[in-house]
């Protein structure tokens, strides 16, 4: 626990930042728009301030085609309902494939029952070409969904891309969803085509889904053909499938083939992903195809540093949203790397042994697994060779000072680590790296490009070194277009713009410095307020997770109604073993130790299992209503949740407290 927040752990060197990608754009807005920056802040506050101007140069920049000129870069100055180049038609399948000619691989993949495999440009672009046909002779075209039900496999990715161009809808879920979790999603957006596997493997077992994939097709009447993927087992039997088409039979052709690509509007949709479902059906959130293809370029190229020849990785499901932040890795021209399968399989090294054998320059994965890396006490650097590993970006929780640490400790010394934060909503983050900026420790780099996050208190005030609500106050290409099926548009507005009227409320509490880097404190609505002070449930993780006898834990903070608040913390204990008085004492004093008396919970209870929702989250919200007697089925949709029945500790304690 000695690394403090803030404390600097890298800074790039001249060359390092005169190569990146970043200091390349800033030359050419200089050169062609007469526009001077002298630091990223101060790209950064003019990227926010002229915005027009600026998405008009992300668009010049990367050569962005469009089937006709735009006359207008946005019309309409509210955050939510505003039109990006509403004249524009594009397509985003035809910026991928602008990068065919390349030598480099474009994928690379392998899970746990297949080997590691390269695939051409050329390979890639013919599968999908193939594709194409095959989905428009079964009538799908522009506006059609198609769902697809597969692991982050190769085929997948082909399917995606084919759907893209013809201008119809994607959607996924993940196969180790549970059948109501995925037609949860699915009956909501009525899908024509549907591309299955017959199941997967994780852990080293086998998990057939055959009898789901025929209870998800008698509940979607809308589906007219099938596209089957035999995964699980080549002789797999799909024949209970509306109208099966082999894979093999979708992409086999004869002959060279030419993709053509159907232009949309620069608003029309891309996908549909899904928020966790935790409180009901999950919201489908619908994203724009011009909106994701300029946010992904600008990321991509300008934040994450990928070019064409780069190797990127981000450990992920189909069902998460950092699979579409993957996949855009083929925009820049880079080699995406895809994997399928448990992190820890055959061991706890299978993720640095990939790093290793892939020549990877950028690994992405969550905090969660960087903390468990530390926690086992593994050395990659000792253990692989990653003289090619340039990045390491982490997402979907807070990574603490000690995490940060470790990976230049026990990784590599010369690597920019960029802890990143925005989500599902924008399919992008509003906050993360820059390889021409200094590294802290605990803290997230710099808001991305075109992102105006400010830190609001309660009365809608900006704050600066104070923690506050994440807003965004000003418009953003990638925010959703609309909730499928919300015509009228007030789910949407109830989701992020009811907090603070007309200013994007993200839910998350964020502290900005006054050296524009920002410290993520968890979810807003999970905070804990102990006798006025508001404290991140990630302050308390950041500490639990380095008690050496704790897996992993969980705070609540119950209201008493008297101005004070019940803090009952649940600990689940390594290697099954028992939650001893002296493990609770350890816990209360480094709790008090390196965070402050108001920190050291009420109550510590031992469960053998936390709830986590489908994309490996902690379930903080459901479980307080819970304990504060609200009806289970109520407040939480069981099938959001990988473990339902551990639900069933918190039914039982909420009865006896």
């Amino acid at each position: 626990m000695e690394i403090q927040e803030g404390t600097l752990l890298y800074e790039p060197s001249k060359t390092q930042v005169e190569q990146s990608n970043i200091t390349s754009y800033r030359t050419w807005l200089q050169e062609y728009k007469h526009i001077q920056t002298n630091d990223y802040y101060n790209l950064w506050k003019w990227s926010v301030e002229d915005i027009d101007t600026f998405w008009e140069s992300i668009w010049e920049y990367f050569n962005v085609q469009s089937y006709q000129p735009y006359q207008t870069v946005r019309s309409g100055n509210q955050i939510m309902g505003t039109t990006w180049f509403p004249e524009a038609r594009i397509n985003y399948t035809e910026h991928v494939f602008r990068n065919k000619s390349l030598n480099s691989p474009a994928i690379m993949h392998t899970s746990e029952n297949r080997e590691l495999q390269e695939i051409s440009w050329e390979k890639l672009y013919q599968d999908t070409a193939a594709l194409q046909q095959t989905l428009e002779k079964q009538g799908i075209q522009k506006g059609d969904r198609v769902a697809c039900y597969a692991p982050n496999i190769y085929e997948t990715v082909v399917a995606f891309l084919a759907t893209a161009s013809l201008g119809a809808i994607w959607s996924s879920a993940s196969p180790d969803f549970g059948t109501q979790s995925v037609m949860d999603r699915f009956q909501q957006i009525e899908p024509k085509a549907m591309i299955t596997v017959d199941g997967y493997t994780y852990n080293g077992k086998k998990f057939n889904r055959l009898e789901v994939v025929k209870e998800l097709q008698s509940a979607l009447p809308s589906l007219q053909t099938t596209i089957t993927i035999p995964y699980l087992d080549q002789q797999a039997n799909f024949n209970d499938c509306v109208n099966p088409i082999s894979w093999m039979e979708a992409t086999t052709s004869h002959e060279k083939l030419e993709l053509t690509y159907t232009p949309v509007a620069f608003n029309d949709p891309i996908w549909i992903l899904y928020s966790s479902g935790t409180t009901g059906k999950p919201k489908p959130i619908v994203h724009s195809q011009g909106g994701i293809l300029l946010e992904h370029l600008k990321a991509l190229h300008l934040h994450m540093d990928l070019t064409s020849g780069s190797r990127f990785f981000w450990f992920t499901t189909t069902g998460w949203m950092m699979w579409n932040f993957l996949i855009g890795g083929l925009l820049t021209g880079s080699t995406i790397i895809l994997y399928d399968g448990s992190p820890v399989y055959p061991d706890k090294q299978a993720l640095w042994r990939l790093a290793e054998q892939t020549k990877m320059n950028v690994f992405g994965t969550s905090a969660s697994y960087i903390t468990s890396s530390m926690n086992e006490n593994l050395s990659p650097k000792r253990d692989f060779d990653l003289s090619h590993l340039q990045n390491i970006s982490s997402t979907g929780s807070p990574l603490s000072p000690e995490g940060f640490a470790w990976c230049y400790t026990d990784v590599k010394d010369d690597i920019f680590v960029s802890s990143a934060s925005g989500g599902t909503d924008v399919c992008t983050a509003f906050l993360l790296g820059s390889p021409t900026l200094p590294v802290y420790a605990g803290e997230i780099q710099c808001p991305g490009l075109g992102a105006k996050i400010e830190s609001f208190d309660a009365d809608g005030n900006a704050l600066t070194n104070e923690i506050g609500e994440l807003v965004l106050t000003a418009p953003f290409p990638s925010m959703p277009i609309y909730f499928w099926n919300d015509e009228s548009g007030l789910r949407m507005y109830h989701s992020y713009f009811d907090t603070f009227p007309g200013i994007w409320c993200h839910g998350d509490y964020i502290k900005l410095t006054d050296r524009n880097t920002a410290v993520i404190y968890g979810r807003s609505d999970a905070t804990i307020n102990r006798g006025g002070i508001r404290i991140g449930t990630s302050e308390i993780y950041r500490v639990t997770d380095y008690v050496a006898a704790v897996e992993d834990s969980l705070i609540i903070d119950l209201p008493k109604g008297n101005g004070d608040s019940i803090t009952p913390l649940f600990v689940v204990v390594k290697d099954g073993g028992e939650l001893t008085e002296a493990i609770k004492q350890d816990i209360k004093q480094q709790l008090r130790t390196h965070c402050s008396p108001r920190h050291v919970p009420t109550h510590i209870y031992e469960l053998k299992e936390l709830p986590q929702t489908l994309n490996g989250k902690k379930v903080e919200i459901p479980v307080k209503k819970i304990l504060m007697g609200q009806d289970a089925a109520e407040v939480i949709n069981k099938g959001s949740l990988i473990n339902p029945d551990s639900l069933d500790y918190f039914i039982e304690l909420a009865k006896e407290i």
